[in-house]
């Protein structure tokens, strides 16, 4: 099977002659072609260049057209600011409580940074064709807000103002749609869509259901092709299947939580997507690193809906070489199906 193939039968349900790897890799581009964070993303033919020298290096099974996640903010009129061996960050809050009232979201056309990964899928999308999937990413319209606002703001918002909260949804589904809609007509194939705010470490359940489940609900059957739901490391085992209500094809789970409850719970109604722990996974050994891979494939890979990856949805930029290759041969060894070497492995206690 090529990547397109693999990665199809597992979100059907069935397994496929080996689990998915998804590298989610950004950073690791910029050192691939020798170049600052910040000279990396400033032109699309240096991603295009990275994200395929990642493929090849370490044969995953995707391509991520992501850039950082306050690109989008840039579209409002924000700020990014750039390190040197991090991800880039937001910069200061850019909307306040009465500028709601009037705020329209913004044409993706004339946001730069936009352009940029557009034309990034655009690139990727005639090097590889149908043969490996290629993920865009949009901001759930209900977690941009702790970029647009900042994080206090927000939440007193949710609680305080609950008029001026729906309209700063409606502004930015609006835009989650239209962001999401370019990203697949340019190439993509996928959107992760993601949503930390709506995992169970930031919101109770309740709350979600009244706001980011409903706001998904509202978003998500406007995008054009396939999505799928990450928290971003929080928890979302109490909410998995209120996720799988929304539509979304996948749910990138997080490491604090059990794989095999996760797979019991998805029910076969979303695949799961994780839990490798990104932080802790810089300072791995090949050897822990094949040993996660395996306890992972062990816990959620028979029957398939599991794609192997990291638990937030990007690889720090400081993770090894050598730890990431290590996962890609751990997949290699005990991603093969059918998955015999399981039932040894439990009876020894593993």
């Amino acid at each position: 099977m090529n990547s397109m193939q693999r990665t199809l039968t597992t979100l059907g349900q069935q397994e496929p002659d080996r689990v998915p790897l998804f590298l989610l890799t950004t950073g690791h581009g910029a050192k691939e072609v020798g170049l600052s964070i910040e000279a990396y993303f400033s032109r699309a033919e240096n991603v295009i260049e990275g994200q395929l020298r990642l493929l090849k290096k370490y044969r995953a099974d995707c391509l991520y057209g992501f850039y950082y996640a306050s690109i989008e903010v840039e579209a409002w009129g924000g700020n990014t600011l750039f390190g040197t061996d991090g991800p880039p960050q937001c910069g200061a809050p850019i909307i306040n409580d009465t500028q709601i009232d009037t705020l329209e979201a913004p044409a993706i056309d004339g946001a730069p940074g936009l352009r940029r990964v557009l034309d990034t899928l655009r690139g990727l999308k005639q090097r590889v064709g149908d043969s490996v999937p290629i993920i865009g990413v949009a901001i759930s319209p209900f977690s941009l807000p702790v970029m647009q606002m900042g994080f206090d703001r927000y939440i007193e918002l949710i609680y305080e103002q609950p008029g001026r909260f729906e309209r700063l949804m409606q502004a930015n589904i609006e835009f989650c749609v239209n962001w999401s809609n370019a990203q697949l007509a340019a190439g993509a194939t996928a959107i992760c869509y993601f949503d930390p705010v709506s995992s169970t470490t930031t919101i109770p359940r309740a709350l979600y259901l009244e706001t980011g489940h409903a706001v998904a609900r509202r978003c998500l059957p406007r995008i054009k092709g396939a999505t799928a739901t990450h928290l971003a490391s929080g928890r979302g085992l109490p909410i998995i299947g209120d996720i799988a209500d929304t539509g979304t094809a996948i749910v990138g789970v997080s490491a604090l939580e059990d794989l095999a409850q996760l797979k019991a719970a998805a029910n076969k109604r979303v695949s799961l997507l994780g839990n490798l722990n990104g932080i802790e996974m810089r300072r791995w050994t090949p050897a822990q690193a094949e040993a996660e891979v395996k306890r992972a494939i062990a816990k959620a890979g028979r029957g398939g809906g599991f794609l192997l990856g990291d638990n937030h949805g990007e690889i720090p930029q400081l993770v090894p070489d050598e730890v990431l290759l290590a996962i890609r041969d751990a997949v290699d060894r005990w991603g093969r199906y059918p998955l015999d070497w399981i039932a040894d492995w439990q009876d020894e206690g593993a």
